[in-house]
């Protein structure tokens, strides 16, 4: 069994992740402050994951982000995950042309606007998007 890395933290560190723990806004950025408090108190990484269902090496990642740009380290950074296919700011005067020209019939605006864009979408995304752009209008 390896050695335990505990960090040592200030009480001003540990009052901040203990609120963090306590009143995050997303789990996952609760469950990294919890993992930080438990190695903290001299648990191991393999022992701190099982309680944060983590690996230890995310355990030990986590730490190592910690250590180096503190408690704002722990929250997920901007521009992680998937990516819109249809972006409100480039594709809403298109797709509205395509509505227009063929306002009965949502599959062939939807055939149209994937021609003229180059870009294929489901029946579903397509379709969420034209209500999020009436929930605009009905404001």
């Amino acid at each position: 069994m390896g050695r335990v890395n505990t960090p040592r933290l200030t009480s001003g560190q540990r009052q901040a992740l203990n609120s963090g723990f306590k009143t995050g806004s997303s789990h996952c950025f609760r469950m990294r402050c919890q993992a930080i408090l438990l190695k903290a108190d001299g648990l191991s990484s393999q022992k701190a994951g099982r309680i944060t269902c983590m690996s230890q090496v995310s355990v030990n990642s986590w730490l190592r982000r910690f250590n180096s740009e503190g408690i704002l380290g722990l929250q997920t950074k901007v521009g992680k995950g998937r990516k819109p296919i249809i972006v409100e700011s480039q594709d809403k005067a298109s797709i509205w042309a395509a509505i227009k020209s063929s306002r009965q019939r949502l599959q062939t605006a939807k055939a149209e606007w994937e021609a003229q864009s180059g870009k294929k979408v489901s029946r579903a995304t397509f379709r969420n998007f034209l209500k999020s752009l009436a929930e605009d209008i009905n404001v």
